[in-house]
């Protein structure tokens, strides 16, 4: 008999070599044999398990992560025993097996955002907001000016010049002002209302000039047109200190006799009275100032040291109504009045105050509506002025007393042949050389 039964060779000790767990005895490799057909049986069908319902994650964890997941035959209630292929520590996502799940860490899915879109909206948006802001407070502001000056009412005016000009009028008026205002303010309770300080500014291409007019300046009243009457009177030739013309029948009749006396035609104007020229510093958080040389008096309350210091309201209306501690008591005056303007204007017209809303609104909400203007000025000419005053403390122009020849019962005489220099070279819009007080 063979010794090849078709399952392999017996060895020495006749036993059979079946192939399993050990490599054949030949030197070549041996070929492909026919494997036993085992026949599986039938596996009695499982119950299907019930649905487990989901279980709360661990304490700081996600559902689903750390636990691995089981599959089913779908349909069929048959568990495999094999996993899902899902990567243990992540849950199976949409992007399959090891993906992070959406509104998980990272990236986020979906096309990427559009950085130029959004930066464009988000101009459009601030811009718009600006204009809106700004024309809101352009009627705001618009509403609070009072506009009480009639320039038409003046008659016989002088030709018009290059220059835009504006007369400043700074008055002693007490209007809304309290009893403990008026003691705190060293303002007395006179009543009605006189010029403190008058100026005029000349704002040309060639230069700004600001230019005081003494209060005790000796000029003559002409004929005018009477602001409340609308009767014209004749001139009479009457000389009397500048501020007179304001006493007997308000701005319209001064500017009018500034006219008449200089020749130079007034395009503006503006005053102020003690209680907002005091709450617009006060609202601008005070005003910067480098005194030359200390003085007190009692009747303004003065009392200043030399050197820089910040003024409040109250103090620096007592620096510009000061005048019984110089010598020269009107002329240093009107000295420290363009000083201190010059600076108030300077400090106000600024990118921190006028682009902040929350300086910018008090600032024109304490002034604005104490301040009286012609009935032709808009905000636009006031921001005019205030920027020419800023000028002129930037040394962009010159400031400067009328020029003054002498005196006549007490009051200040005007140089003519100056004055009519001077003028000239405002019209024409020309630099001014022309030297003052």
């Amino acid at each position: 008999m063979s010794d090849w039964d078709g399952y392999g060779e017996r060895d020495a000790r006749g036993r059979r070599d079946d192939g399993y767990g050990r490599g054949g005895g030949q030197a070549q490799p041996e070929g492909a044999q026919r494997m036993r057909h085992v026949q599986r049986q039938p596996q009695q069908q499982r119950p299907a398990r019930p649905p487990v319902p989901p279980q709360a994650p661990p304490q700081g964890g996600r559902p689903g992560y750390g636990v691995p997941q089981q599959a089913q035959a779908p349909g069929s209630g048959y568990d495999s025993g094999y996993n899902t292929g899902q990567v243990y520590g992540r849950p199976a996502g949409p992007g399959g097996p090891g993906q992070r799940p959406p509104g998980g860490p990272g990236r986020p899915q979906g096309p990427a955002p559009d950085w130029r879109k959004r930066i464009k909206i988000g101009s459009i948006a601030v811009v718009s907001v600006l204009l809106v802001t700004g024309i809101g407070t352009y009627f705001w502001a618009d509403s609070q000016v009072r506009r009480e000056v009639d320039l038409s009412k003046v008659i016989e005016r002088p030709k018009e010049g290059d220059c835009t000009t504006y007369l400043i009028v700074g008055s002693d008026s007490r209007e809304g002002m309290s009893d403990e205002e008026k003691k705190k303010l060293h303002t007395g309770s006179a009543e009605g209302k006189r010029t403190d300080s008058m100026m005029i500014l000349a704002k040309c291409s060639s230069g700004n000039t600001m230019i005081s007019l003494p209060r005790d300046s000796d000029v003559e009243i002409p004929s005018f047109v009477g602001s409340q009457s609308g009767k014209k009177f004749p001139s009479q030739g009457r000389r009397v200190k500048l501020n007179a013309a304001y006493a007997e029948d308000g701005p319209e009749l001064l500017v009018r006799t500034v006219e008449f006396n200089t020749g130079l035609r007034i395009d503006h104007y503006a005053e102020i009275g003690f209680a907002g020229f005091a709450n617009i510093v006060d609202a601008l958080g005070g005003v910067e100032l480098d005194i030359e040389q200390g003085f007190k008096d009692e009747k303004s309350g003065a009392d200043f040291k030399a050197g820089k210091q910040t003024l409040n309201g109250e103090q620096s209306l007592a620096f510009v109504r000061t005048r019984y501690a110089f010598a020269e008591s009107d002329l240093q005056r009107t000295k420290n009045q363009q000083k201190f303007l010059s600076a108030l204007a300077s400090q106000a017209a600024t990118p921190g105050t006028v682009l902040n809303p929350f300086s910018l609104y008090p600032v024109m909400g304490a002034g604005l509506d104490t301040l009286i203007v012609d009935k032709d000025m808009g905000l636009w000419d006031m921001g005019q002025m205030f920027f020419a005053m800023k000028g002129i403390s930037g040394g962009d122009g010159v400031s400067m007393n009328m020029p003054i020849s002498g005196q006549r019962g007490g009051n200040l005489v005007w140089d003519k042949a100056k004055v009519q220099q001077l003028v000239k070279e405002i019209q024409n819009d020309q630099k001014v050389t022309v030297k003052g007080q």
